[in-house]
């Protein structure tokens, strides 16, 4: 006779007072990162008092514009259960052609458009097909050819920095025309531009993920790619566009960085990634895929820009930015672990 292998006793039911707790639990778990963010702006406020003041927020918001946007792309391909790692590098590959075109000084070719104003919609343009292509280069790579995400966008990353001092041949790019660089010095109703861009773009790919069925698939295929693929989903076109709208942002990211300087150098955005990246772990997308809300990137961001405001107000050293970003990714994946653990006895 086979053995029979006991089946797993049940899990004990839920106790009445775990199911009081559910909806609190619940919302503390959902909004983690901003009542982190809440206690950290709070202590800043009570150690720096000119810290509270509208001026340093609205820095902090302008400041976290350009890792806040590739963020954006880095989440929707880990919610994907894949990861774009090339996106640093495409921000500046993006940066320097449209400074190398526009540019006037150093390395730049002085193109001059007439009327003037056009130099705006066809360097966004250029910076978009740019982050396009790279991105979908990057997706095909990965779902075509099997090949993993992080080897692919790791190699991108690499050849990208390559090609960005290749076609500067070390030399920094400046003198960029007043249509492009109104986007970094405007403001509208007091606030910058470049912080209205930021909040636009996160509303913008909040709705694409929460309201729209390429939202919803990306995240079922994070979930289980396999088990999406047999209920009719077409896991390669959403995994595919996935990286290009990635692509795409960290070209947006580059036109407003380029705005920003004026022009570009070959190290422009060097760091950017390991930024981006945390914002997004801090921020509750999980690396195992199928899990994350912008939301909770965008305080993430806010959080890491804050913390690095803080830092530079009280005059330390940069590198324990560096240092702190560094324990808070370590903090938030173990966080991201306990909350897993948590939803898994009280849900």
């Amino acid at each position: 006779m086979t053995p029979q292998t006991p089946s797993p006793a049940a899990g004990p039911a839920p106790t009445p007072g775990r199911a009081r707790h559910r909806p609190v639990l619940g919302f503390v778990l959902d909004n983690l990162v901003w009542l982190i963010l809440l206690i950290a702006l709070t202590a800043f406020g009570l150690f720096i008092p000119k810290f509270l003041q509208i001026g340093i927020f609205l820095n902090i918001l302008e400041q976290s514009t350009f890792v806040g946007v590739i963020a954006v792309g880095l989440s929707l391909t880990l919610i994907a259960g894949e990861m774009d790692l090339s996106v640093e590098s495409v921000m500046a590959l993006a940066a320097m052609l449209v400074a190398l075109t526009f540019g006037t000084g150093g390395a730049g070719g002085g193109l001059e458009l007439d009327p003037a104003w056009l130099a705006f919609p066809v360097s966004l343009a250029m910076a978009l097909g740019v982050g396009a292509a790279v991105g979908a280069l990057n997706g095909l790579l990965v779902v075509r050819f099997e090949i993993n995400a992080f080897i692919v966008t790791l190699a991108s990353y690499i050849w990208g920095r390559g090609l960005v001092v290749a076609l500067s041949g070390g030399r920094s790019v400046y003198g960029l025309p007043d249509a492009l660089r109104g986007v970094a010095v405007q403001r509208l109703l007091g606030v910058p531009l470049l912080a209205w861009v930021l909040i636009a773009v996160y509303l913008v790919f909040s709705f694409l993920l929460a309201k729209t069925p390429f939202g919803r698939h990306l995240f079922m295929i994070g979930g289980n790619a396999v088990a999406s693929n047999r209920a009719g989903i077409r896991v390669a076109r959403n995994v595919i566009l996935a990286f290009l709208l990635s692509g795409m942002l960290a070209g947006l990211a580059g036109w407003l960085l380029a705005s920003r300087t004026a022009g570009a150098t070959a190290n422009l955005g060097i760091g950017m990634l390991f930024q981006a990246f945390a914002a997004v772990v801090i921020g509750g997308v999980s690396l195992r895929g199928g899990v994350g809300r912008l939301s909770g990137v965008f305080a993430g961001v806010l959080l890491l820009s804050s913390i690095q405001t803080a830092i530079n107000v009280m005059g330390m050293p940069p590198h324990y930015t560096m240092m702190i970003q560094g324990l808070l990714v370590l903090a938030a994946v173990l966080l991201d672990t306990a909350k897993n653990n948590l939803r898994r006895s009280y849900f």
